[in-house]
């Protein structure tokens, strides 16, 4: 469906324009067929401080934007027609989502115009990439109104166990995988693979590897709407990277390569070890050489930074091996169309734009200088000596993005001090909070 052809149906009423805020969460506004028209021409207002809003729409601080000097002005939104789908359960005349993103001064800090402005560069540069996205979740049968009565302990999993790839299990929810597959029909999302996870109720849905913003937009897709189908089924999803002591790490991998401008596989050579060329190898090192400094992109929130406890499945540093998933960067496949590499850092709750846009530049840039990486991890990564870190704490993570010349130069200087404040005010925030744990331990102390 086109937005002419939308427009020019008599029984079309609304569509909802939607943008990506910081968190990777869609908001948007049901506008009129009518009015449709001229906002396809000229944009739609939307004011930036949606960029600043956590996910319960407690107001972040961002410089110019939330604090004293804010005025809450709209900046533009340029909706992009290539995106159009019709919205899963809405009424006809109504169902029609297309997808938006800033522009003006604003697209300096928007996630969906920062990854346009990186596959630009790589353009220019003379790559293509190719990259899929998988993401973990947990499936819950309770609602966020049982969830929130229950303190969000003693939750109710869809599945009792850890059950990896347990057939009985996904026959057993065979109504819950059907429901995932027509809805990702009906948006046009390409789901390459669904199974069961590491732990109770926690699953996996896998986007095939594209080109563009197509994957990352239809990740967003993915993350938005399937809490809206658990809601549907009065059940309830967390994409929270550690929900629970005794949960699992909650991810989400990137798989990436890089084509030439005729489509060719830059990362296959038959004559190096693994089959891995040298321009492979060197997006590698600059993975390995810049992803550190933006830990803040890949590890968003305070609960980001509790999947690295010991004895979840999260990686141990900026390490890489072939075919080892106790590495960060995983590169698997052989021949020149399976050849990829996982970037494994990224929780579940990172916003897909970002996880791509910084993966891609770090990655790009490596290529470009040539930096090698460090020697490939052969066995067991988490039983040897770390190598390149990322940060292991919000603060320290908040300082190295801050300070990154680096992704200044890819992301936007404006980013990064947005970013940075406003993880800085979340950080701020939960400081003056008493978790439950500290009060179990300590309130008889002494």
């Amino acid at each position: 469906m086109t937005i002419d052809g939308y427009i020019a149906n008599p029984a079309s009423r609304f569509a909802t324009v939607a943008m990506t805020d910081t968190n990777g969460l869609l908001r948007g506004q049901m506008v009129s067929a009518k009015g449709l028209k001229g906002i396809a021409q000229n944009g739609m207002g939307m004011a930036p401080v949606t960029l600043a809003l956590e996910p319960t729409d407690e107001i972040n601080h961002i410089p110019g934007i939330s604090d004293d000097s804010a005025d809450f002005h709209d900046d533009p939104l340029e909706i992009d027609p290539g995106t159009t789908r019709r919205l899963p359960w809405s009424q006809d005349g109504d169902d029609l989502l297309i997808l938006a993103n800033y522009t003006g001064p604003t697209a300096d800090m928007c996630p969906r115009s920062i990854l346009k402005r990186v596959l630009d560069r790589a353009s220019m540069a003379g790559f293509t990439p190719k990259y899929g996205l998988e993401l973990e979740y947990t499936l819950f049968d309770e609602t966020a109104e049982t969830a929130a009565a229950k303190g969000y302990r003693n939750l109710k999993t869809a599945t009792p166990h850890k059950s990896h790839d347990l057939l009985i299990y996904q026959v057993a929810q065979s109504e819950w995988y059907a429901a995932v597959a027509d809805m990702c029909t009906a948006l046009r999302i390409d789901l390459a693979k669904m199974h069961e996870e590491i732990g109770g109720g926690f699953m996996e849905a896998c986007i095939e590897a594209g080109k563009g913003l197509a994957p990352a937009d239809q990740m967003v897709l993915l993350k938005n709407f399937l809490k809206v189908l658990a809601m549907r089924h009065d059940r309830t999803i967390s994409y929270m990277p550690r929900w629970s002591e005794t949960a699992d790490s909650q991810s989400m991998h990137l798989h990436v390569s890089l084509l030439d401008d005729a489509g060719k596989p830059l990362f296959h050579d038959p004559s190096k070890p693994h089959n891995m060329s040298d321009t492979f190898r060197h997006f590698i090192g600059g993975m390995q050489h810049h992803i550190g400094d933006m830990t803040l992109v890949f590890l968003p929130t305070v609960n980001s930074f509790r999947r690295f406890a010991p004895g979840t499945f999260a990686p141990p540093a900026l390490t890489w091996g072939y075919e080892n998933r106790t590495t960060c960067f995983r590169v698997v496949g052989e021949n020149p169309s399976s050849l990829r590499v996982e970037n494994r850092l990224a929780g579940a709750d990172v916003n897909p734009y970002l996880n791509v846009a910084a993966t891609l530049a770090a990655g790009l840039d490596g290529v470009i200088n040539k930096i090698e990486p460090e020697a490939e991890v052969i066995g067991n990564g988490y039983a040897q000596e770390t190598g390149p870190d990322f940060a292991r704490a919000m603060p320290e993570a908040i300082r190295r993005m801050a300070a990154s010349s680096f992704a200044q130069d890819w992301l936007s200087p404006r980013f990064v001090e947005t970013f940075s404040a406003s993880r800085q005010s979340q950080h701020d925030a939960f400081q003056g909070k008493i978790p439950d744990v500290e009060l179990e331990r300590f309130f008889d102390l002494g």
